[in-house]
């Protein structure tokens, strides 16, 4: 009898300690819960913009150029543009199907010109970023890796009176288009030290100050997301918005950790510049890239435009998807499978990619 009690209260006790420990389990659970979704809720709260952030309403744009094969920007001995046909066909391929009704151009040269001009001219339903092309004001030749000597300093002085006479075309076309331009761009990865057309920050400063006198549009500058990050305060007070870049890849990153890391970068310029309103004008993913191998496909291009545009879209941050067609002209003139080449939703000849399909 005294050894069968003993047992009763042995299994009583066991069972006593063991609900302990169930709900002890429950509320420690409970409690990690909790802080993730306190988490969760606390970095929502660090990305998330009001509707009001928006360019034009949307977290929707795209970047264009138009340049097709044979085609190229001026590279010393003129430029050979896109025809007011291609691009008019072009302009309909974007908003027909590609379905993007804001696009992002990096100059104000002949064939930015000519882009708004179609867009009037057709009445399509676009709007444009426009861009000023900077050209090298310092010598980058110790960080950027195919600058292998000095720029020199003639060429660095002809370059700002260039420079200068870029602001002013894109003032004239602001003025001109004033009804389809809705912000201006001063410079494009012009402040980052591996780039080959550097130009100082107060330099761009002051650029920017100029253009923001001259036309009612919003003005912004646009470079890697680490700059921000890292040297942005300054710059963000002179501007209308910030403009980022983000590209995992080029950072090592695979399609699985595309979007996360996508958003930590975005996270990074926030913890520097928790007031600023943020657009980014550049993301994207290859669907070929020699440097990259197996990280370069377009099933993993579609599944990073799919997620990151989604998240884009909840966040309320406008996002330039990089870009609507391929462009073949860009990078090592003998890789054609370098990555520089294929970050279109389209390939160079107008056939869809999978994330169109």
């Amino acid at each position: 009898m005294k050894l069968a009690t003993i047992g009763g209260i042995m299994r009583i006790q066991i069972i006593l300690l063991i609900s302990l420990l169930a709900i002890f389990s429950c509320k420690t659970n409970h409690k990690k819960s909790e802080q993730t979704m306190s988490d969760s809720k606390h970095s929502t709260k660090i990305i998330k913009q009001t509707t009001e952030a928006l360019l034009m309403g949307t977290s929707k744009a795209i970047c264009y150029s138009g340049f097709r094969s044979g085609q190229h920007p001026d590279r010393g001995d003129g430029a050979k543009n896109p025809s007011y046909e291609e691009v008019l066909e072009d302009l309909n391929i974007i908003t027909k199907e590609q379905g993007f009704h804001l696009i992002r151009v990096y100059d104000s040269g002949e064939n930015s010109e000519l882009i708004l001009k179609v867009i009037k001219d057709n009445n399509i339903d676009i709007k444009v970023m426009l861009g000023i092309w900077l050209q090298a004001e310092l010598s980058n030749h110790e960080t950027c890796s195919w600058l292998t000597e000095p720029i020199p300093e003639k060429e660095l002085a002809e370059n700002k009176q260039l420079n200068l006479l870029e602001i002013e075309k894109a003032i004239v076309l602001s003025k001109t288009y004033n009804d389809i331009v809705v912000a201006i761009n001063v410079g494009n990865e012009a402040l980052v030290d591996w780039n080959d057309h550097r130009v100082a920050t107060d330099t761009i400063i002051s650029y920017v100050n100029r253009v923001k006198e001259s036309v009612d549009q919003l003005v912004t500058v646009a470079d890697n997301y680490k700059w921000w990050a890292d040297h942005g305060t300054e710059l963000a007070k002179a501007v209308d918005f910030v403009s980022i870049h983000i590209y995992p890849v080029w950072e090592g990153q695979d399609i699985n950790n595309g979007l996360n890391y996508s958003i930590e970068n975005y996270k990074e310029v926030r913890k520097t510049l928790p007031n600023s309103r943020v657009v980014i004008t550049e993301a994207g993913w290859p669907s070929i890239a020699s440097e990259f191998g197996e990280r370069a496909s377009e099933e993993k291009q579609q599944q990073y435009f799919q997620e990151f545009m989604q998240w884009s879209k909840e966040m309320n941050i406008t996002t330039f998807w990089f870009e609507a067609f391929d462009e073949d002209w860009k990078g090592e003139t003998n890789d054609m499978m370098g990555a520089e080449k294929h970050w279109g939703l389209y390939t160079v000849d107008r056939k869809p990619k999978k994330v169109m399909q």
